[in-house]
């Protein structure tokens, strides 16, 4: 009671002299000045409080002569009942008061009342700087202690543990203080963090059973005994703290403690509702709680719930993730998922924590890979596993598969590549060897690379270890030599597959065998025995077939060629009745036919054909051939008028004849003016074909009969024609001839090049020309190449422009890849070439080159053309309808789209194919089809291998697909192996950023705590 007494004293000093005049006796100014004394030295702040402020008031006037002593025990006062009373003026009041009395003994008090105030006020900071001007002089023992807790306490709640602690030290030892309990808590707390277990466990000892604080301290104790290697008596003290008091403030870390301690003496049993309970009521969890968690329900066979626990840690890359993704692996076999048991593998597989983990993980990642048919990845993992683990304990496993991977897969050209990397192959790999040239033979056909095919089909027809590969492969190389011209090689191929009896396989068959056959003696001009194949073909194959049709009318042409009339002409008028695809080509055939007998048959057949067919591409030479009965029967002008049809028509390659038959009959009807007009037409727009030179005598006879020879001079120069071939220049070029004739393309070369520079107008100048490019396009100069044949093809129709124009955009297409160039001479093949096969080859050409340019709407007109085009081959059909998918994806039709590519992929194997699947599955994933998109992207990756954009597109595309699903685990692992594995880096590129945004969109949702993932 220090500071009451000393209060009441100085009130009593400072008021003394006032008591002895008698003017108070009846109205004491001091009473109210007592009375606050009163009030303060009890406590009762709020009672004084008024009081003073209407003192103040008054002290102006009433106690001017002791204003200076009275005021400022009222204003001391007036600040003390204010902090007390928590006022908002009280701050400022105390800080201007301490900042004006200077170092007072009543400073001290008001430091301490201020610093109590901004305490209670949870302002920490201020209250520490007035707990540290406060003085002990005139403080009492319990405000000294008073002070010094809510000094720890401050420091404490500024997480200035080191200031806290030495000052909750002296309290706690205080027993009779009022904060005796609470700094035994906090200074355990402090003291657990620092990891004293022992002062920790003092102090929490002490405050376990009190009110405020049993609901957090028995956590504390049991962590504190765990830490100390106690952990029998932690379970038992937590257990029993749960059993009194199951719902309390730290009710789920006890159970988090308890369970990991259950979990380490491996009693998942126990361990499970106790983690089980803490990963509940969490909204965040450690990375290592949640395996716990997963690992406790795998050991009770819990095995839905482990499986969704270990899948959020599928993005840890420590020993604990790859430890969780081998244990997923293992649980996803044992529920036959064995596609997620894949993505499992292969999480644990990337990760090197474990090198023994990884080991395994890397071979069942394989093995998985093969078993479900991702026959790239297979292939390429357990290569790898072959390398890095020779003699492991998967070692024959691992090779056996690897050889059931080289006999099964799509994938020829890797497969030939690891083939020939094994130093000694077993048996059993050599005895898969054939089936891997064939295969990878097809897909250079498939790509009209006929020598390297060729070249493989040889290899894989020598070995004997498989008759079927062997027979098969004779038959292609059959089909090659006729694309070569080989005809003789050819038929002896072929015949070679039809005496194996080898069983059809797609396109490799004995019929499409003799219809070959069929086609390389119709070259040859065998009829006879052309024939027979036909017939063969006939009798073998369904009517409405095009094979059945082409082969029909194939044996009518041979009994036409035979002069067998009238069974030719019967068949063809069977094409023509049944509505055949030829049945033009079959009504023009008839007319000829016809006209052998009699020409005004054949006319009037003939005239009536542009009705019939008004679409056919033989309009124009219906009418050649009307024009030319006219003028075997001598009626010129009659024949005039067909002539000028196929003048005015886009059929480039029959108007050099139209023109010479033209000038014929205007000469025969003794027309010369306008025969020779046709004949100047003819020599300025074709001045090198073969018409064209006939027509230089016609028009000489004509000039000389009417004795004007300097014009026949003058036309030959302007067109830049020798009048005559001298001697010198024909022999010059013969001695070129000779070397072309014996394969001396090299010399050849030197001696042609000599020719044009000594003749550049010579009589040979086109041929020479292209005969240069050609053995520049033997040697591969390909730019060389297509410099002669521009000059070949500048000249105009010749009978060499065609071959000119064809092999320009060969090499651009096939070698340089110039596609745009290409398409150019596509363009001009389609146009004008004469030729049927010329004309297709064009049309496929123009088709291919649009697509590969990605002018789909240019390349649909071109790509319906070519489906309905006759004779066409699947591959025409398949880049036909990829084209037309194409422009109907574009246009946002994938129903229609989805047919086209269906199209595709039933007919075709090579990328065209591997696109169109993929293009199913873009389709489908568009749709928000995803199921169907999931099995479409699957497809291609397990049935096109070979082809690495169309599959690594759709692996991202399946990842797509997982993630729109939110099934975060799949999708992560498929952008992962596209990451890892990709060989294109836009698509590497691409996966890595989807991974990212996987990664991302799955901890927004994780349960884990941020910074574990």
């Amino acid at each position: 009671m220090i500071k009451k007494i000393l209060i009441s004293a100085l009130f009593f000093l400072y008021f003394l002299p006032s008591f002895a005049q008698p003017t108070f006796a009846v109205t004491d100014p001091q009473r109210d000045v007592k009375q606050v004394a009163y009030h303060i030295d009890n406590g009762e702040y709020a009672l004084a409080y008024p009081l003073l402020k209407e003192l103040l008031l008054k002290q102006g006037n009433a106690y001017e002569p002791a204003y200076s002593y009275v005021e400022n025990d009222l204003v001391y006062f007036n600040i003390l009942c204010e902090l007390r009373l928590q006022q908002s003026i009280a701050e400022t009041d105390a800080v201007a008061y301490l900042s004006r009395i200077g170092n007072n003994p009543r400073s001290n008090t008001i430091s301490y009342e201020l610093a109590h105030y901004y305490f209670l006020q949870k302002d920490y900071e201020k209250a520490i700087v007035y707990f540290e001007k406060t003085g002990v002089e005139n403080l009492t023992n319990d405000q000294i202690a008073d002070a010094k807790f809510e000094k720890a306490y401050s420091y404490f709640n500024l997480k200035q543990f080191a200031s806290a602690k030495p000052l909750f030290n002296e309290i706690h030892q205080l027993p009779e203080h009022k904060y005796y309990i609470a700094a035994n808590y906090y200074y355990g707390f402090i003291s657990y963090a620092d990891k004293q277990y022992d002062e920790a466990l003092n102090s929490f000892t002490v405050v376990e059973l009190d009110e405020n604080y049993k609901t957090v301290v028995p956590y504390y104790i049991s962590e504190i005994k765990y830490f100390q290697g106690k952990k029998d008596e932690a379970l038992a003290y937590g257990e029993k703290t749960l059993a009194e008091n199951g719902n309390f403030y730290y009710s789920s870390q006890l159970n988090l403690l308890l369970g990991q301690i259950y979990f380490e003496n491996k009693n998942y049993n126990k361990a499970l509702p106790l983690l089980e309970s803490y990963v509940k009521s969490s909204d965040k969890v450690t990375k290592e709680v949640l395996y716990e968690l997963s690992y406790s329900y795998y050991q009770n066979k819990q095995y839905e719930k482990a499986i969704s626990g270990f899948k959020q840690l599928s993005s840890e890359k420590d020993s604990l993730g790859q430890n969780s993704m081998y244990l997923l692996g293992d649980l996803y076999l044992q529920t036959k998922q064995k596609e997620n048991a894949r993505n499992a593998f292969q999480y644990s597989a990337f990760n090197s924590s474990n090198a023994k983990l990884q080991n395994i993980s890397r071979f069942h990642y394989a093995k998985l890979s093969y078993e479900l048919g991702y026959q790239d990845v297979a292939l390429k993992e357990m290569k790898a596993y072959v390398k890095d683990f020779p003699g492991g304990t998967y070692d024959e496993e691992s090779k056996e598969i690897l050889v059931n991977l080289l006999a099964n897969t799509n994938n020829f050209k890797d497969a030939l590549s690891i083939y020939q990397s094994f130093e000694s192959p077993s048996a059993s790999l050599q005895k898969v060897l054939p089936r891997l040239q064939y295969g990878r033979a097809i897909e250079f056909v498939n790509e009209q690379k006929f020598d390297e095919a060729d070249a493989l089909f040889g290899k894989a027809a020598s070995n004997t270890s498989n008759n079927t590969v062997s027979a098969l492969s004779s038959f292609w190389r059959g089909e090659i030599a006729y694309k070569q011209e080989r005809f003789d090689e050819s038929i002896n191929f072929l015949n070679k597959y039809l005496l194996a009896r080898a069983p059809a396989s797609e396109e490799a068959n004995e019929t499409a065998a003799r219809y070959t056959i069929g086609y390389n003696y119709i070259q040859q001009e065998n009829y006879s025995k052309a024939l027979p194949y036909f017939e063969d073909v006939v009798k073998t194959t369904p009517e409405k077939t095009s094979l059945y049709q082409d082969a029909y009318l194939r044996a009518a042409d041979c009994h036409f060629m035979q002069r067998d009339y009238t069974k030719a002409s019967a068949m063809y008028a069977t094409a023509i009745s049944t509505n055949m695809t030829q049945a033009d080509y079959a009504y023009l055939q008839r007319s000829l036919i016809a006209g052998i007998k009699s020409s005004t048959e054949k006319i009037k057949m003939l005239s009536d054909f542009g009705k019939r067919y008004p679409k056919s591409s033989l309009v124009q030479e219906a009418n050649m051939e009307v024009a030319l009965a006219y003028i075997a029967d001598e009626k010129f002008e009659a024949a005039l008028p067909f002539l000028q049809l196929v003048m005015n028509s886009k059929a480039e390659g029959l108007k050099p004849k139209a023109y010479q038959k033209s000038g014929l009959a205007y000469y025969n009807a003794n027309n010369n003016t306008a025969a020779i007009a046709s004949y100047k037409k003819l020599i300025e727009l074709y001045p090198q074909s073969d018409e064209a030179a006939e027509a230089i005598s016609i028009i000489k006879d004509i000039y000389v009969e009417e004795g004007r020879p300097a014009e026949y001079v003058a036309l030959l120069k302007a067109n830049g024609m020798n009048i005559s071939v001298s001697e010198a220049d024909s022999l010059t070029y013969a001695a070129a001839q000779v070397k072309l004739d014996n394969g001396d393309c090299t010399s050849a070369t030197s001696f042609l090049k000599d020719y044009l520079a000594k003749y550049p107008q010579g009589a040979y100048g086109i041929e020479a020309n292209y005969n240069l490019a050609a053995c520049y396009q033997k040697a591969k100069s390909y730019t060389e190449a297509l410099q002669y044949f521009d000059k070949v093809s500048a000249k105009g129709q010749s009978k060499f422009y065609e071959k000119a124009n064809l092999e320009q955009a060969r090499i651009n297409y096939f070698e340089l890849k110039n596609y745009k160039e290409a398409k150019k001479y596509f363009e001009v093949l389609r146009t004008n070439a004469a030729s049927e096969d010329v004309q297709l080859e064009a049309l496929r050409g123009l088709v291919r080159t649009n697509y590969l340019l990605k002018e789909y709407d240019k390349a649909t007109d071109a790509a319906e053309a070519l489906i309905n085009r006759k004779g066409i081959n699947t591959d025409d059909k398949a880049v036909g309808y990829l084209v037309l998918g194409k422009t109907q994806q574009v246009a946002g039709n994938c129903a229609e789209a989805i047919k086209s590519f269906q199209n595709v992929a039933k007919i075709n194997k090579t990328s065209w194919g591997a696109e169109a699947r993929y293009e199913i599955a873009n389709c489908q994933y568009t749709t928000a089809s995803y199921a169907a998109a999931e099995k479409s992207a699957l497809a291609v990756i397990k049935e096109t291998g070979s082809y690495d954009e169309w599959v690594t597109k759709s692996y991202i595309l399946l990842g797509d697909i997982f993630l729109k699903q939110d099934d975060y685990f799949n999708a992560k692992a498929t952008y992962e192996s596209v990451a890892k594995n990709a060989s294109i880096e836009s698509l590497k590129n691409e996966a890595k950023q989807k991974l990212e945004a996987a990664i991302k969109a799955e901890k927004a949702q994780s349960k884990l705590i941020s910074g574990n993932n």
